[in-house]
């Protein structure tokens, strides 16, 4: 009997397809961050020294309009752009290789909505390790996340950092899902069936290398069958990751029953080259007294966050980190005293 003739399997051409055109849209991008560096290096030495009114750069753009037709942005708000484009990084040798590593519109939103170096420097790491689109670069903005970070760093288990030390910059301490529009009283099927349904939102709020796994992951220990709510697998780290959803205030009996997901999931699932899986409890409120006591003398590399269903208030947030800059300046004054 003749065999069916199988189709030929194209994948690799096509990955190989993807990589150039990336790799092409790189090379253009980086070419033009560069053209625009030394643009506005150009017009920062001319203005500086005088020998340039700031009228002169209208007298350019319309230059550049005439005698360059067809070019893009080269208008007069764009030229002033360039110049602070430059003046703001040209002495900051950390994150002048972040810059040429992002589109124009994402370094225009970062320096337009951050209120100071550390926030810049904040978001230009983030956005290149974790590839935002403009769209979820606004977004993050929004969500407030430099200030969240800044002021409650994630609330984990000493064994977390002891088995896996990058994880403390893997995850966050509150996660705002405001993309699932639930009402303020929600049940946690709605909680999960909603993270199901914009799965692609909140592996973005996630962040980079996680991995879907399944939901509802069926646990057998003994003659007993239990489920994990989601569970992950995060590249990074190399190790499942298991997250579980309580629409109320967390409980520390909340942290016993992780540990006891982990240690199944270790045992039955978890492959050789794999580290011990990490427990993540997403909680909707928390006392943070609380959960220090809870995750003190836990043996288990896990995490409790909260998660948010509406967007914080930024200004609150802002004012905040305002007061805790200060502290902190007030008490480096003493401690130098």
């Amino acid at each position: 009997m003749t065999k069916p003739v199988q189709a030929p399997d194209f994948s690799e051409i096509s990955g190989l397809i993807e990589a150039a055109r990336q790799q092409a849209y790189r090379a253009v991008n980086t070419t033009l961050i560069e053209l625009y560096w030394q643009v506005g290096a150009y017009l920062s030495a001319k203005l500086a020294a005088a020998e340039w009114g700031e009228g002169v750069i209208d007298q350019l753009a319309r230059h550049l309009a005439q005698t360059q037709p067809g070019l893009q942005g080269f208008t007069r708000s764009n030229l002033f752009r360039m110049r602070q484009f430059y003046e703001t990084y040209q002495h900051d040798g950390k994150v002048a290789p972040l810059v040429r590593q992002l589109p124009w519109t994402h370094n225009l939103i970062i320096l337009g909505q951050s209120k100071s170096k550390e926030e810049r420097e904040f978001y230009l790491r983030m956005a290149t390790q974790e590839r935002w689109s403009k769209r979820e670069l606004e977004r993050q903005f929004n969500t407030a996340l430099f200030e969240r970070v800044v002021l409650a760093p994630a609330k984990h288990s000493d064994a977390l950092v002891q088995m896996h030390p990058d994880a403390k910059h893997v995850f966050k301490d509150s996660y705002v899902l405001e993309f699932l529009g639930l009402q303020q009283a929600h049940s946690e099927s709605d909680l999960h069936q909603g993270l199901l349904e914009k799965l692609k939102n909140f592996l973005l709020e996630l962040g980079r290398d996680f991995c879907f796994i399944g939901s509802e992951f069926p646990l057998q220990v003994g003659k007993r069958d239990f489920s994990l709510d989601l569970l992950f697998f995060h590249r990074g780290l190399n190790a499942l990751v298991a997250v579980e959803l309580k629409v109320e205030r967390f409980e520390p009996e909340h942290v016993g029953k992780l540990a006891f997901y982990l240690e199944a999931l270790d045992r039955d699932h978890k492959k050789p080259h794999e580290n011990p899986s990490i427990g993540l409890l997403l909680c909707a409120s928390k006392d943070d007294e609380v959960v220090e006591y809870a995750l003190s003398r836990s043996l288990s590399p896990a995490l409790v966050a909260q998660y948010q269903t509406q967007l914080p208030d930024k200004k609150l947030l802002q004012a905040k980190l305002h007061e805790f800059y200060a502290l902190n300046l007030a008490q480096t004054q003493v401690d130098d005293d």
